[in-house]
């Protein structure tokens, strides 16, 4: 399971910030590319020259804080994420108040950096502050309430509190699939969320159906390469090794840590975890095959 960062939109700037602009625009571009590294030069970049060029409190910084922090959640930077996150919610709650759409994206941001690190508990807070804030402001049913909803429920189901998570869950869904159709990034999240709710239960055969949707719909946005895409790919190696698919399940492994080691490097915890996943159906395979091989042997009276 994952939550998706939320972007700030962006602030109108003045002629004097037309580069700042610039470099922003390409380091999201990079970022939804998945090239991370590229993404964290730019957003460096655009807020070395916005700090020159704007007031501290301005808020073209907080939404180049914000971007950068996301690139670092992504990088496994949890510590600088979040001191970034922490710097863009100070400038917004002095500008916009407390009870901003906007502060509320910095606490949904906050939430999902603890969700990253597997600190479940002590995400939840910024996540249901985020919920409270936005539902307010926009109604329950608006798509950014969903997104919120939908992080709260990623946070409660690292918890194991699959019946509140899955009823949340289900909640953004609907919401998603009125407003966007039903082929939008969101819509694929959360499938894939829900489907490890009901691969928790041994309900196998529908998260297996949700963790195929939730892949189709990123592929198609986001193209086979993507390390996103990878994330369902372990998921659904997951699913199959315990099953016993253990072809399928090899395939599938080697697809998704190959991606991610591509986009992530070696040291990325997504990184290791795959290749630990592997490492266990290597095993597994070696000892089958010894056993067949065994097996296989005449025996001499």
């Amino acid at each position: 399971m994952h939550t998706k960062p939320k972007r700030l939109r962006q602030p109108r700037m003045e002629i004097s910030g037309s580069r700042v602009q610039s470099l922003a625009k390409q380091a999201q571009h990079s970022f939804t590319q998945g090239r991370y590294n590229d993404a964290e030069r730019l957003y460096k970049r655009a807020l070395a020259l916005a700090e020159k060029t704007f007031a501290p409190s301005a808020l073209e910084l907080a939404t180049l804080l914000n971007g950068l922090a996301v690139v670092y959640k992504y990088q496994a930077r949890f510590a600088e994420a979040r001191r970034l996150y922490r710097r863009a919610l100070a400038i917004l709650e002095k500008a916009l108040g407390p009870d901003h759409p906007e502060v509320a994206s910095l606490y949904h941001n906050l939430g999902g950096v603890e969700h990253a690190r597997g600190r479940f508990a002590r995400g939840e807070p910024f996540a249901r502050r985020s919920v409270a804030i936005r539902e307010k402001a926009l109604g329950p049913d608006h798509p950014d309430v969903a997104t919120d909803v939908a992080a709260l429920a990623a946070l409660l189901d690292g918890q194991g509190q699959y019946a509140e998570a899955e009823a949340l869950y289900q909640r953004a869904l609907t919401v998603f699939e009125r407003v966007f159709g039903p082929e939008h990034y969101e819509i694929a999240v959360n499938l894939n969320n829900l489907a490890a709710i009901y691969q928790a239960r041994g309900q196998t055969t529908d998260a297996e159906h949700l963790y195929r949707r939730s892949l189709a719909i990123k592929e198609k946005l986001l193209g086979p390469a993507h390390p996103d895409v990878a994330l369902t790919v372990n998921n659904l190696a997951v699913l199959c090794k315990s099953q016993q698919r253990y072809g399928e399940a090899e395939i599938l492994y080697q697809r998704s840590l190959a991606l991610l080691e591509k986009a992530l490097g070696p040291k990325h915890p997504n990184v290791a975890a795959c290749r630990k996943n592997y490492a266990a159906l290597r095993r597994k395979l070696t000892s089958l095959r010894a056993r067949e091989e065994k097996s296989s042997f005449d025996v001499l009276t």
